[in-house]
């Protein structure tokens, strides 16, 4: 049987232990409660800015681009680039604005969930292979129309890049346009479509900066007392 001495050493041990795990759990919970603030703030390079912030949803399947165009974006090193799965989040900074997009991984067991993490956004970017085959081409068409649709979306500006413009099979803008029914889908709704791909980035800045923008005007309306 232990001395009384030595029940006191255990007992200090476990009580100890227990500060620990406790510790250890609380430093558990910060971390998940500052890890998206850990994304806005190193994600990209530069020092914090005063500029506006906006969040943003980022779709499209995979293979269309969406990491590539966002890594370039950013000044990020390209070699290891990989498929999202599930979300990442990137702090793209731009001239006038900060975006906070939140990419959604674009894989069929994927996409049923993109719904799931629409809430808070301020606008939408929608990313299309538009050299893809036409069975890939037809289900981006159908994503794209249910995004616009969407209760949380419908009011809100997208960007449309059709990427990979400069691969041979690319589809015209004229064509996608016309494939994907947007004038009379996306009827009085504020949309941008950009012919994009990552070897002509200054495209992909252009459209950027119009869906900036179309967001500055938003915020512009909103303001209180404005007519």
């Amino acid at each position: 049987r232990p001395s009384g001495r030595r029940r006191r050493f255990l007992g200090e041990a476990a009580l100890v232990s227990g500060d620990m795990g406790q510790c250890l759990e609380l430093s558990a919970a910060v971390c998940r409660i500052g890890v998206y603030s850990c994304f806005r703030a190193f994600c990209c390079k530069g020092p914090p800015s005063p500029r506006t912030e906006y969040d943003v949803v980022c779709v499209g399947l995979t293979g269309s681009g969406k990491s590539s165009l966002l890594t370039q974006l950013c000044s990020e090193n390209t070699d290891s680039i990989i498929p999202t799965t599930g979300f990442s989040i990137k702090a793209v900074p731009f001239q006038n604005a900060i975006l906070n997009v939140k990419e959604l991984g674009g894989a069929d067991n994927i996409r049923k969930y993109w719904s799931r993490y629409y809430q808070g956004s301020q606008g939408v970017v929608f990313v299309l292979d538009s050299a893809s085959s036409e069975d890939d081409l037809e289900t981006a068409r159908n994503e794209l129309h249910s995004a616009l649709q969407h209760p949380q979306l419908c009011i809100l500006p997208f960007l449309i890049l059709a990427n990979h413009q400069d691969k041979p099979a690319a589809r015209s803008l004229q064509e996608i346009k016309k494939y994907f029914e947007l004038e009379p889908l996306a009827r009085g709704q504020r949309w941008i479509l950009q012919p994009c791909s990552v070897e002509n980035m200054d495209a992909v800045r252009e459209g950027f900066n119009q869906f900036i923008s179309l967001l500055e005007e938003i915020d512009q309306e909103h303001i209180p007392g404005r007519i």
